[in-house]
């Protein structure tokens, strides 16, 4: 199994078989939705299901189908690992699975080269989250990529604690000196957040710190990593790497559901100031042989079988009356096909977990470059 790199694009890019289909299998294996192995050949059955009465007796595909079952029901460590891509060719030889650190809507596509669309967008999106751990003792700083930890540094120094109540007659009033401790204290994890965002750079940044304390931590920050705060979180610098990577799993899908939910906003609102954006399959589709596609925003859950014309490249949502029109050939999912055109293009693409606004406008919509 292997990860999401240029090496992985090229040589599935570069794959074309001649006379021989490639199966393309993408699988939601969340063990937050799919809690039990069970759980996961349930959500696997279905998709094979589908795929096997539409591949029509066709050996080389259903050899590829039991290849995928097999893989898959084997067990294979779930822990860092919220969707596959596998990729299949058995006749030529091809057997590709990566481990992918969100999910994915799952499908199976059986086309003449392997259907990277969802692969190429996952990867087009940044995920590196930042985080900086702050108690009156204590400095964490962390950096996470698509849940992996990148970077871990600490720092402690001279603080608040160095000054408890013993004594305080002796020493007279030491509240002035307790706040400047900690002032300094708070300059030094900002400044170190700065630096750890000028080595590694990071999209988000959470904060987790003391009630009293997380305002003065944020207010400290540099206006660079102010622009990128998330909510906080509600970890300490004496929390277990584990839990802080669970915590930045969480936050990373809330992020991103609020990302999804402003993009589907500024879509519909477009389309309802009657601006450059369109919703709906057919609108859409139209749009994408223009080349007019901005940037696609679609439903996780949306699929429907569609024509591609082969004379023009057009993708149809509903097939034209030339019935004797070689050119026209059926494909089993096009809103997968439209996916890699969009990509292809050099649109971005927006894949948008459960949000029913979009569902109810057709499941699929395109900010207009004109």
């Amino acid at each position: 199994m292997t990860t999401i790199s240029d090496a992985t694009f090229r040589t599935l890019a570069g794959f074309r078989p001649e006379g021989v289909p490639v199966t393309s299998c993408y699988l939601d294996v969340d063990g937050r939705r799919l809690v039990t192995q069970r759980d996961l050949d349930q959500e696997l059955d279905g998709v094979l299901r589908a795929a096997r009465a539409r591949a029509n007796g066709t050996a080389s595909v259903h050899q590829d189908l039991a290849r995928i079952e097999s893989y898959v029901k084997a067990g294979f460590d779930r822990s860092r690992v919220r969707g596959l891509a596998l990729f299949s060719c058995a006749e030529q030889d091809l057997w590709e699975v990566v481990a992918l650190p969100v999910r994915v809507r799952s499908r199976v596509v059986v086309n003449d080269q392997p259907a990277l669309g969802q692969l190429e967008a996952i990867a087009e999106v940044q995920r590196r989250f930042g985080v900086l751990l702050v108690d009156r003792q204590r400095v964490r700083m962390f950096v996470f990529e698509l849940d992996e930890l990148v970077e871990h540094t600490e720092a402690t120094g001279e603080s608040a604690r160095d000054y408890d109540t013993r004594g305080d007659r002796e020493r007279g009033d030491v509240t002035a000196h307790v706040e400047a401790l900690t002032s300094q204290h708070v300059r030094r994890a900002a400044a170190l957040a700065f630096s750890i965002y000028q080595e590694h750079g990071f999209e988000h940044l959470c904060v987790g710190a003391p009630d009293d304390l997380a305002g003065e931590v944020e207010a400290a920050l540099h206006p660079y990593l102010r622009d990128r705060l998330c909510p906080r979180l509600s970890v300490t610098p004496q929390a277990p790497v584990d839990a802080i990577a669970r915590a930045v799993a969480a936050m990373e899908e809330a992020v991103e559901r609020s990302r999804e939910e402003a993009m589907v906003t500024r879509l519909l609102d477009a389309v309802g100031a009657g601006g450059r954006a369109v919703t709906g399959l057919v609108d859409t589709l139209a749009a994408l042989a223009e080349r007019r596609v901005e940037h696609l925003v679609v439903s996780d859950t949306f699929a429907q079988e569609g024509w591609r014309c082969d004379a023009t490249g057009a993708l149809l949502a509903v097939r034209p009356h030339r019935e004797d029109d070689a050119s026209l050939r059926p494909v089993e999912d096009v809103v997968e096909e439209a996916i890699d055109d969009a990509l292809g293009q050099g649109s971005k693409v927006e894949m948008v977990v459960g949000n029913a606004d979009l569902d109810v406008h057709g499941g699929i919509g395109a900010l207009l470059r004109y």
